[in-house]
Order: structure tokens, then C-alpha cells, then sequence
């Protein structure tokens, strides 16, 4: 969500380093260049600029995902390869399961899931840790505890502890660093560990069978959000194929929740949880719920419904297995076909955790003086449909409240594999007077071209750089105009 943003932030976090240091670090290397005759290494001031530096020296996401689709013939050597990282990081995996886990995957929802689960069990006393993908600002909203992003300070001294032992036990032949996500995944599980956080919940990245977050042996309980296509070079051209992928987090023993499916993924996710030995439910429509009131979120769109139910049944799992709830047993639990998770009374942390939580840049709506951005990441079809949807339903109120003529903009962002004219196709219902251009990279604007595929808005502006979207919006507006830009991330 929101890459292009992330970037700056890489780039801005760079050009922090004050001009004097930059000078003296050059001025230090230059001498110790000719004083020696073996190459001598970069100097560091291990602070958190050169930590934020040091991380964007690995693999970008964009670089991973090329290796995983090179690497995809043999799966099962990410997995071993994510372990190496492990020990040579000082981490067991036996380890991680003091950290209470909670894993979730899916195509669409699993990180606005997580951001539900952990704010209600952090409503009940727990010292929570959160691990998500990706960032919107700042890579340290991705490792949380206690619903914070981890400060620099801790960022900094766990960063330089886990690059340096890696660094120091990189085999000359054929060893390396672990790409961005994996060293972040394998940062977040030693951060959790020193940090003594009661439960983690995390988020998978990509997939689930073979993503590196799946070197955990004995989660809590599992879930799986929404199921559609994404990823389909890596994880199969069908849903069939890409459930399949999702149901590889499931573990002997450990329940699994998913929210209801097509036919086609659910029978595959039924199969895998009979495969690997563990239950399978369905969880109810949030509906159903015996709550005195209508359950409120604290999240935007109709969608966020089951992503909400799907909370409540790992979260109310979790409990039991710490009897905080009714003594339902928690026992490991063998397939025994899927069934229909059971409605229950929300207890009162539940309902104040699903109204508190927050999850920026998802169906989220900002003001700022007379322009009103809309934001959200939908990045699959029906991801999309659901943002137009909620678009469609809270414009027109504030379209209403502004008194004035208003004007509607599309700021567009795309990245990877995605189906640019598909996306925008789905938008032109939203009727937008403008549509803005915002690539991560200059490649991107040859996929995405509105003129070439005769799309309605009056007038395409490329803009590369996200700093300028408020001077396209005081070029693009006239005086005493209301402003709304509907904002999407791909």
C-alpha cells in the first residue's frame, strides 16, 4: 500500500545523514583506502539512518518476488533457506513458539484482520506484537507492539544486532543476506522474543505454504481473509491453486478459521486442513453475533464484516486456550470435516477492540482544509469492487456537506503484475474530472496509459513524484472549489 510513499521515505531517510558526516565518513574511507592495501569496509555509525540505509541495500520487494519465481521449481529451499537465516541470526525455531503466534493469510483482508485481532486481545491486558506488510511511511510501522510501531532506538539496536551477526556468518562461497522481507520477518521474531510479548500475531506476505513467515511450527490458531487472484506467477494462475498456497500455514493439531469461500478454494482448503491433520471452520456473518447493540468498527466498508468475524473467532480461540473465557477445551483438534464456527456474546474488550481499531491507508478518509483524500490498496478485482463501493457510498455525504462545487481526482499507483486497465475499468463509475498518474517506477506509466485505453476523465496528469500531488491539486482547482481526491495503491 502506498509504495510509492515508502520509497520517498527510503530516499528521504538517506538524504537525512547531515552534509558534515556525509563529508567525514567519505574523508575517513578515503584515507583508510590508501593507507591499506586490503579493501576496506564502509564505515557505519550504526544510528537509525544508517540502519533505514544498511536495510535498503538488500533485495527490494520487487527483486524477491523474481527470486522466488526462480527459486519456485524447488519451494521447499525457501523454507530451509529462511531456517539457515534463523540460526545463523542466533534464533532457534523451537524459540518461536514462546511467542503465543497468531497466522493469518489471504489474498484480501488478512492484514485488516490482524489489525482487529491484536487491538482486542490488547484490550484484555496482553502485551501484543503485530507483524504486517507493507508500510505506508516508515518500515518500522511494519513491527509493532502494543499497537505501536517500534521506536528508532529499539529499531536501531535490534536492526545492528541481527545484521551484524548475519553479516558475520555469510558463507564466502555461496552464502548471502536474506532478502528485505525475510530479514525484516526474521527482525520482527527477535524483536517479539527480546521485547517477552505475550502473543504475536502475524500477517503472511505472500501466499502461505513457502512464505517465510511459515517456519512457524506451533501457532495458536490460523485464519484465512478472503481468497482471489493475486500473485499468480508465484502462487498459480486459478483460486484452486493459490488456496492451496494458503492452506499450507495450517498445522497438526491447531485450528483454522476461514471466512466463507467459493466452492472451488473452499473444497481445497478443506482438503489441506484433512491433509495436515487440523480443524476447519466457517465463520458466521458478523450478524449473527448476540451483542445487545450492532457491533460497530472502527473500519470503513461493508467488506470489513467478515474480516471482523474472522477476528473475533481467533481471538475467542486464543482466549480459551488461556481460559479466559468459557473452559471450552482448546485441545488439538483433528479434521473432521469443515464445519460452522459458533456465534457467541461478544464479551465487552471484544466490542470496544473491533469499534478502536485503526489501519491506515484502508478505506480511510482524510481531510485537509478544502480537499478530502479517500484512500485505500485494493489491488485485485474484487478488492477493487469493494472500493468503488465504499467510495460510492461515503462521496456523496461529503459532496453534500461542502456547499460548493466539487471535484473529483484519481491519483493511481500501480506496481508489479497488476491488471492496470482492469482496475480502471472498475473505476469509471466513480466518475472522476481528473486522474493522476503516480508510477514507482517509469515502466509503470507504459502499462497504465488512460489516454491509449480511452477511459472518461477529462484530463490525465502523470505525476512521478507524490511530494507534487497538493501542486497538482492547487494547478487542478479553481478558487472556492471543494477538492476529493479518491486515492488507490496497487
Amino acid at each position: 500500500m502506498l509504495r510509492l510513499i515508502r520509497v520517498l521515505e527510503r530516499v528521504r531517510a538517506c538524504s537525512e545523514v547531515p552534509a558534515r558526516n556525509r563529508l567525514w565518513t567519505k574523508v575517513t574511507e578515503l584515507s583508510v583506502r590508501l593507507s591499506s592495501t586490503k579493501a576496506a569496509p564502509r564505515l557505519r555509525r550504526m544510528d537509525y539512518q544508517d540502519a533505514v540505509c544498511t536495510l535498503n541495500t538488500l533485495q527490494t520487494n520487487a527483486s524477491s518476488l523474481e527470486q522466488v519465481k526462480r527459486e519456485r521449481g524447488h519451494p521447499q529451499l525457501q523454507l530451509q533457506a529462511m531456517r539457515g537465516f534463523l540460526q545463523r541470526a542466533g534464533l532457534k525455531v523451537d524459540e518461536l513458539d514462546r511467542l503465543n503466534i497468531i497466522h493469518v493469510t489471504g489474498t484480501k483482508g488478512k492484514g485488516s484482520t490482524c489489525a482487529f485481532t491484536e487491538q482486542i486481545l490488547r484490550n484484555y491486558g496482553f502485551r501484543t506484537g503485530f507483524y504486517s506488510s507493507p508500510h505506508l511511511v516508515q518500515v518500522r510501522e511494519r513491527i509493532r507492539i502494543n499497537g505501536q510501531p517500534i521506536g528508532k532506538e529499539l529499531f536501531t539496536k535490534y536492526f545492528w544486532q541481527v545484521y551484524c551477526r548475519l553479516e558475520e556468518t555469510k558463507d564466502a562461497h555461496c552464502g548471502s543476506m536474506p532478502a528485505y522481507f525475510r530479514f525484516l520477518t526474521i527482525l520482527a521474531f527477535h524483536i517479539f522474543l527480546q521485547e517477552k510479548v505475550d502473543l504475536a500475531v502475524f500477517e503472511v506476505g505472500i501466499g502461505g505454504a513457502y512464505d517465510c513467515t511459515n517456519i512457524i511450527r506451533r501457532p495458536w490458531v490460523c485464519g484465512v481473509s478472503s481468497l482471489g487472484i493475486d500473485h499468480t506467477s508465484i502462487l498459480g494462475d486459478t483460486i484452486e491453486k493459490i488456496a492451496w498456497q494458503k492452506g499450507g500455514i495450517f498445522k497438526p493439531g491447531v485450528p483454522a478459521f476461514t471466512v466463507k469461500q467459493p466452492d472451488g478454494p473452499m473444497k481445497v482448503l478443506q482438503e489441506r486442513a484433512e491433509e495436515i491433520g487440523c480443524s476447519l471452520s466457517v465463520c458466521p456473518d458478523l450478524e449473527e453475533y448476540q451483542s445487545e447493540a450492532s457491533l460497530r468498527l472502527g473500519l470503513a466498508g461493508h467488506h470489513q464484516r467478515s474480516n471482523a468475524s474472522l477476528a473475533l473467532q481467533l481471538s475467542h480461540t486464543w482466549l480459551q486456550r488461556h481460559f479466559l473465557t468459557d473452559p471450552v477445551s482448546s485441545s488439538a483438534v483433528e479434521f473432521s470435516g469443515v464445519s460452522p464456527a459458533q456465534a457467541f456474546q461478544p464479551s465487552p474488550a471484544m466490542i470496544k477492540g473491533l469499534a478502536e481499531t485503526e489501519w491506515p491507508g484502508r478505506n480511510q478518509t482524510l481531510k485537509h482544509g478544502p480537499v478530502t483524500y479517500f484512500l485505500d490498496g485494493a489491488h485485485t478485482t474484487r478488492s477493487m469492487q469493494a472500493c468503488v463501493r465504499w467510495f460510492s457510498e461515503i462521496a456523496p455525504q461529503h459532496e453534500r456537506n461542502a456547499g460548493g462545487s466539487v471535484v473529483r481526482v484519481l491519483l493511481f499507483n500501480a506496481t508489479g503484475e497488476r491488471d492496470c486497465a482492469a482496475m480502471l475499468k472498475l473505476l469509471v463509475p466513480c466518475l472522476f474530472d481528473f486522474a493522476v498518474f503516480c508510477p514507482t517506477i517509469t515502466e509503470a506509466i507504459a502499462t497504465c496509459n488512460a489516454g491509449k485505453r480511452r477511459f472518461p476523465p477529462s484530463s490525465c496528469v502523470r505525476d512521478p513524484d507524490a511530494e507534487d500531488d497538493m501542486r497538482s491539486s492547487q494547478s487542478i482547482r479553481g478558487e472556492d472549489r471543494c477538492f476529493e481526491w479518491f486515492r488507490t495503491n496497487l
